[in-house]
């Protein structure tokens, strides 16, 4: 409403009821609106518009759209925070850096804040900016932190001390609007007792390979050699979970689980993402499975998609098939041995159908850090997990499937979508790596460009580093109701299918292909799961950073091993004792990207997770 009055004034509109008129009578009496004959008028010297704040600076955009945003003090916002609606005084002083002063908070969308005590005075644990606060803090303990009600002051509860690691899980969630993670699971009466007639597979030796720690196992394999034949059996979670269902809008809702390093905050209740709907070893499950028949030089032939009843007749780890492949077969059963006898056969298919597929697709050469934490929920160390050849044959078995789920897809359904890179990122990248040394050029097409600066780093020392450049050029993947291709992958046509556990998108898509309907709202469902995936890729690396920051805290003064990484920023990251901690560095003085050096930590602040410290000898 107060948007809507403000608006009205800018524009010159005559048409205000008398409730507006007589909200814009104290703003008449304090000369900030003018009236005359008959119109509304705001002064010049003042504007209206949204605070927006990020990285510790504040500015607002005007109402208009006509305007510049104009900076501001973001110690002075007179308790405006991130959208709020704000009247500014525009500043004339040459020698203020700031252009306007906040006069006074018109609305503000936040009910709750998360706030930290410090020296008496309240901070938003967001953005670090000084909050007024109609309560006394002084006597309050430092570190304290609250959630306070901005509209009414009062304090919502009581989240604890930054000092208590355990506190970090609350914050992240809060900060990325993710509380829902902590309310109590819907209750889920979920029994087999489907009476539509199922394919009976459970005599066929199914394996699951997830990692050792997995809990949820959305996808079994099972590989016919004689035949030719894959069976990809994934959970079927629409069978449990039906459609608008309160378990569905809740699914919707969270549309995927979040994996932090010490646990998972599941989409699905346990009960059904760890129990009834997981592929558990000995355990009779309903699956939705695709089998894909495949010819002497391992082309799809055809494929049929089912329901049907599968066991798994043994779980595997990753690193017990890796051993396998590797040819330690390391002491086995014969329910393992009947699976040994087609996964190793099914590993030499999985290279030749991943060789061909990499001459469309690409293979990024990554590593992925995950933390390891203690009982008290501190950073200890980390493990580096990279791709190894179970991991490749898990990999190429659910492309299959999803690709060939893809397919069965009419012009409009739920795709997984990736464009190419604009030719500005293209040539950027280029750029990039010259300056590392390789001598690359932009070719003919993107596929040839990327592959051309691969060829070249093969044999550099900065092979990795080379692959991230080539992945941060990447456009990001998201959903779509239309079929645009999976530029990353080479795939013209690609859909999730094989995590609906995990996945609202693979969910969406086994209905679709059951009852052969695409939801009227499906353009919104996959606006709403890309932006969804976005935002806890960033809830994770918040929590993650600031674990590295508590680390780093207990190591002050102490020297590492580092490597830039932003030489914009002057950022570099570990990558020995604590790799992928991130450190801006105060004596930053133009070293070229990927320099290694050796960095001091001075300081660390685990609310900002901010990281400082020194390049040694510069």
């Amino acid at each position: 409403m107060i948007q809507t009055i403000f608006r009205k004034v800018i524009s010159g509109s005559e048409d205000f009821t008398q409730n507006e008129k007589e909200y814009l009578e104290p703003f008449i009496k304090d000369d900030i609106v003018t009236y005359e004959n008959g119109t509304y008028k705001l002064n010049s010297k003042y504007r209206v518009g949204i605070v927006k704040i990020k990285n510790k600076f504040a500015s607002l955009s005007d109402l208009d759209n006509e305007h510049k945003n104009l900076k501001l003090d973001i110690d002075d916002l007179k308790g405006a925070y991130n959208n709020d609606l704000i009247l500014v005084k525009r500043v004339f002083n040459p020698r203020s850096s700031f252009k306007a002063k906040v006069e006074k908070v018109l609305y503000t969308h936040a009910t709750s804040l998360l706030v930290y005590v410090n020296e008496g005075e309240v901070f938003s644990v967001k953005e670090g900016i000084k909050l007024e606060l109609k309560i006394d803090f002084s006597s309050f303990t430092n570190g304290n932190i609250y959630v306070i009600n901005s509209k009414t002051f009062e304090i919502e509860k009581d989240v604890g001390n930054i000092q208590d690691p355990k506190v970090d899980q609350y914050i992240s969630l809060f900060l990325y609007d993710e509380l829902i993670r902590l309310e109590k699971h819907l209750d889920v009466d979920a029994k087999m007792n489907d009476k539509n007639e199922r394919v009976d597979l459970t005599a066929l030796p199914f394996t699951t390979i997830d990692p050792a720690s997995a809990k949820d196992h959305d996808d079994a394999i099972y590989f016919d050699v004689k035949e030719n034949i894959l069976y990809v059996a994934i959970a079927d979670v629409s069978y449990f979970v039906k459609e608008n269902s309160e378990l569905d809008k809740q699914a919707l809702q969270k549309s995927t689980s979040i994996y932090l390093p010490n646990k998972v905050l599941p989409m699905l209740p346990p009960s059904l993402s760890e129990e009834m709907c997981s592929l558990k070893e000995n355990v009779d499950r309903y699956s939705y499975v695709f089998k894909i028949y495949l010819d002497k030089d391992y082309e799809i032939i055809k494929s049929e998609l089912f329901e049907a009843i599968i066991k798994s007749h043994k779980k595997f780890s990753y690193g017990r098939i890796d051993r396998v492949i590797e040819g330690h077969l390391d002491k086995y059963n014969e329910t393992e041995k009947e699976i040994f006898d087609y996964l190793i056969p099914l590993y030499e298919i999985t290279k030749k159908i991943r060789a061909k597929r990499l001459q469309k697709g690409y293979d990024f050469i990554s590593k992925e850090y995950r933390q390891k934490l203690n009982h008290n929920l501190e950073l200890e160390g980390i493990s580096v997990e990279e791709s190894t050849a179970s991991h490749q044959l898990i990999e190429e078995c659910m492309l299959l499937a999803n690709i060939e789920a893809s397919k069965k897809l009419s012009n409009v359904g739920i795709f997984r979508i990736h464009e190419e890179p604009s030719f500005q990122s293209l040539s950027k990248l280029v750029d990039e790596v010259n300056l590392l040394g390789i001598k690359a050029e932009v070719k003919s097409s993107v596929h040839e460009t990327i592959t051309h600066i691969q060829a070249k780093a093969k044999n550099s020392v900065l092979i990795e580093e080379i692959n991230d450049l080539i992945i941060k050029s990447q456009s990001q993947a998201k959903y779509s109701s239309k079929n645009l291709g999976h530029f990353g992958l080479g795939f013209d046509s690609y859909s999730h299918f094989t995590s609906p556990i995990r996945r609202y998108s693979d969910l969406v898509l086994h209905r679709m292909l059951k009852i052969k309907k695409v939801p009227e709202s499906i353009d919104d469902i996959c606006e709403h799961i890309s932006a969804n995936e976005r935002k806890v890729d960033q809830l994770v690396w918040d929590y993650e950073d600031r674990k590295y920051a508590r680390w780093a805290k207990n190591h002050i003064g102490e020297e590492f091993k580092a490597q830039i990484v932003d030489i914009e920023r002057g950022i570099a990251k570990f990558y020995k004792d604590m790799p992928g901690l991130r450190i801006h560095l105060d004596n930053y003085r133009g070293e070229k990207l990927f320099l290694k050096i050796k960095v001091t930590i001075k300081s660390s602040d685990v609310i900002s997770k901010n990281i400082v410290g020194t390049i040694k000898n510069v």
